[in-house]
């Protein structure tokens, strides 16, 4: 008697199953048009001035304002202590930090949520973090163009202008080629 009633059963499900995957629509590649659409280019990767802001330091004491480094070459490093690519970033940008000097700026904005901004002080002592990072706040990331992903970094002139954006992690080549062009 069970079994009368497993085998219909069973026959029901493998034929959903089989026509279920037999039918395979072929995939059409991803246009260029398509990808601009859905991939917009941020708003402040544009070249143009570096949107100003005052945020709060990690480690406390005053504000960090993009403004009271005008005169030097910046790097704002958007990024977050759970992203892979961040994390392997970070040895780069200290090493860059260590190799310029005053010649060079760099702010980590973290954009970490209330979850994990716990862990920043121990990321950055763990990493040897040399410069200021900061709180980001919904105003500082829209400004930017909406930080859809990270690591998401722009390189500022000494005048306060955006002269390169980059989305993903970026050889300390590519920032040393911009550092030595500004200086």
């Amino acid at each position: 008697m069970k079994l009368k009633l497993l085998l219909p059963a069973f026959l029901i499900v493998s034929l959903f199953a089989l026509t279920s995957c037999s039918k395979k629509e072929e995939q059409k590649p991803v246009t260029d048009t398509q990808l601009e659409k859905y991939n917009p280019e941020p708003a402040a990767s544009k070249p143009g001035k570096a949107p100003d802001f005052a945020l709060k330091n990690v480690k406390g004491g005053m504000d960090v304002k993009l403004s009271d480094y005008k005169g030097k070459v910046v790097i704002l490093d958007f990024w977050a202590t759970w992203c892979g690519p961040c994390r392997r970033g970070v040895p780069d940008l200290v090493e860059l930090k260590n190799k310029y000097g005053e010649n060079l700026e760099i702010i980590g904005i973290s954009v970490d949520q209330e979850d994990t901004k716990a862990e920043i002080a121990p990321f950055m002592a763990e990493y040897k973090i040399n410069y200021p990072v900061v709180y980001a706040d919904q105003s500082v990331v829209n400004a930017y163009g909406g930080i859809e992903a990270i690591p998401t970094s722009f390189i500022v002139d000494k005048e306060g202008n955006i002269v390169d954006s980059h989305v993903g992690l970026v050889d300390k080549s590519v920032y040393e080629e911009a550092i030595n062009r500004l200086k």
